[in-house]
């Protein structure tokens, strides 16, 4: 009797548990989700609340930022270089000419800190600070070649994912904008500026002149090809797919045959090391012994 009545009470049992899981797998679900949704929402909140570091760069700087006159004209060209750079905020503005004031002021206080003023003030002082003003658009101006060259040696890649996902049977915007995806860890910056692409493109701006801004957003003479290229073929309806496929081959070709240009200049470029650092030693080493030997020589005749 006693086993009977436990095989009740278990099968009982698994099946209440079973009716509850059924009945309620809906509502545990819906819970589930509340919590995610809760926190992800709670996420995104707080990811928008921190503050850019650009915006906090830019609140240390900005009782010198005001210093310096700036006009229109001015404030265009620096935000095309800072684009070119990679800095889109507007914040990056103010700390560059915040940077032109507190540059020079602390190169002045490092100078009067290491006592190299005392060589001159008057010819010191200048110099510190014309040498801080320009600091800042000498950086500037490293960032965006630096920049243009990780451009240029990423877009033989990004041109083959391209006309994969083309030949795979995608759109040529589908094909960008999984390109750009496919790049984000590899080449952030050609990422960035495919996917600028593709938001242009969805906000309603037609392909040619989406293509036509990046070639001037980055002023890179490969991508300004490449957009003359891709303009060619929509307008004719040549194979995008092909056209993108020699393109990148011949850019492939052309940085190669920049390398060995590049290695066939190192010949030149090392007649200056050769000429002021080894030949002196050389002359040391093998004409000292034979001048020691000469000067005793003319002091013993001397004497």
């Amino acid at each position: 009797m006693a086993p009977a009545l436990l095989a009740f009470i278990a099968a009982f049992l698994l099946i209440s548990s079973v009716g509850l899981l059924v009945f309620y797998r809906q509502d545990t679900l819906d819970k589930l989700l509340n919590a995610v949704l809760n926190r992800s929402n709670d996420r995104l909140l707080r990811s928008i609340s921190v503050e850019q570091p650009g915006a906090r760069i830019e609140k240390l700087v900005e009782p010198f930022q005001k210093i310096l006159p700036r006009s229109p004209q001015e404030v265009s060209a620096l935000q095309k270089r800072l684009i070119r750079a990679g800095y889109r905020e507007q914040a990056y503005v103010n700390i560059f000419y915040g940077a032109k004031v507190l540059v020079p002021l602390l190169l002045c206080l490092l100078a009067t800190i290491t006592r190299v003023y005392t060589i001159g003030p008057m010819f010191v002082y200048p110099v510190v600070l014309g040498l801080g003003f320009l600091l800042p658009d000498f950086c500037l101006d490293r960032l965006i070649s630096r920049r243009k060259m990780e451009l240029a040696l990423g877009l033989p890649e990004a041109l083959d994912l391209i006309v994969i996902c083309i030949e795979a049977g995608l759109s040529l915007d589908k094909a960008v904008l999984r390109a750009a995806e496919e790049l984000r860890l590899s080449q952030p910056d050609i990422s960035d500026e495919l996917n600028l692409v593709c938001l242009e493109q969805r906000a309603g701006r037609p392909r040619a002149d989406a293509w036509k801004t990046l070639a001037e957003r980055t002023d890179v003479e490969t991508i300004r090809s490449l957009t003359v290229i891709l303009i060619q073929a929509d307008k004719f309806g040549s194979s995008v797919g092909k056209t993108l496929r020699a393109h990148s081959e011949s850019l492939r070709v052309r940085r190669r045959q920049d390398a060995e240009e590049k290695a066939a200049q190192t010949t030149v470029k090392l007649v200056f090391p050769l000429v002021l650092c080894i030949f002196p030693s050389l002359f040391v080493v093998t004409l000292g012994p034979s001048m020691i030997v000469m000067f005793e020589g003319f002091a013993k005749f001397l004497n």
